[in-house]
C-alpha cells in the first residue's frame, strides 16, 4: 500500500514536470506580452485588478501581495487590487443575488482606461469572469487572461489586444500549478523590466 502511494506522488511531481517543461514552449510568449502590457500599465499610473474564483482566487491575493510590496527584490511598490479579498463586500453581492456581477461590480467602482484586468480561470467558464471581461472592455482596460483546457467560453470574450495564457492541459490541478509559475513570471518580468537583470539571492 505504502509503494503505491509513493508512486502515486511521485508520479504527480513527474506529470507537473512533463507539463511545466512543454508550457515553457508555449506560454513564453504570451506570458511576455502579459509582462508588456502590465509594465505599460503601471508606468503610466494605472493598475491592476486581479480575480479569480476557487484557487484562483487565492492565486489573486498572492499576486496583488507580491505586486504591491514585493516578488524578490525591493522596489517602489505597485498598483494592483485583488477583487477577491473584500468578503463583506463580496457575501453581500451573493446574498443580494448579484454573485454572477461580483468582479463586474468593482471593475465599474474602480477601473478606468489603462488599467489592465488579469484574471484567472483553469476552464474559463464561470459567468462572473465573463461580465468582469465586457466591463473591462466597456472601460477600455487590457485583459490578461490566466486559462487552461482551450480557455472555454472565456477564450472567445478576449479581444485581439487582450493576452491570453493559456495552459496546454486539463486537470485544474496542474493549471492552478502552471498559473503559479506564470505569476511568478510576470512579477519577475516586470521587476527586471523596472531594476534591470541582477542574481537573486536567497
Amino acid at each position: 500500500m505504502m509503494a503505491m502511494s509513493e508512486q502515486r506522488i511521485q508520479q504527480h511531481f513527474i506529470d507537473s514536470a512533463d507539463l511545466n517543461y512543454h508550457a515553457a514552449q508555449t506560454l513564453s510568449k504570451p506570458l511576455a506580452l502579459a509582462v508588456q502590457a502590465i509594465l505599460a500599465c503601471v508606468t503610466s499610473g494605472g493598475k491592476v485588478l486581479v480575480c479569480g474564483n476557487g484557487g484562483s482566487a487565492a492565486s489573486a491575493q498572492r499576486f496583488a501581495g507580491q505586486f504591491v510590496g514585493h516578488f524578490e527584490r525591493d522596489r517602489p511598490e505597485l498598483a494592483a487590487i485583488a477583487l477577491t479579498a473584500d468578503t463583506t463586500l463580496l457575501t453581500s453581492l451573493v446574498a443580494s443575488g448579484d454573485g454572477h456581477h461580483l468582479f463586474a461590480k468593482q471593475i465599474r467602482a474602480l477601473g478606468q482606461a489603462g488599467d489592465v484586468l488579469l484574471v484567472m480561470s483553469t476552464h474559463g467558464q464561470h459567468a462572473s469572469l465573463l461580465s468582469a471581461v465586457e466591463v473591462a472592455h466597456e472601460r477600455e482596460m487590457t485583459v490578461v487572461a490566466l486559462t487552461g483546457a482551450g480557455g472555454g467560453k472565456l477564450a472567445g470574450v478576449l479581444r485581439d489586444t487582450d493576452v491570453h495564457v493559456c495552459v496546454p492541459h486539463d486537470r485544474s490541478a496542474r493549471i492552478h500549478e502552471v498559473h503559479l509559475l506564470a505569476l511568478h513570471c510576470i512579477c519577475d518580468g516586470v521587476d527586471t523590466q523596472l531594476l534591470g537583470d541582477q542574481e537573486i539571492t536567497p
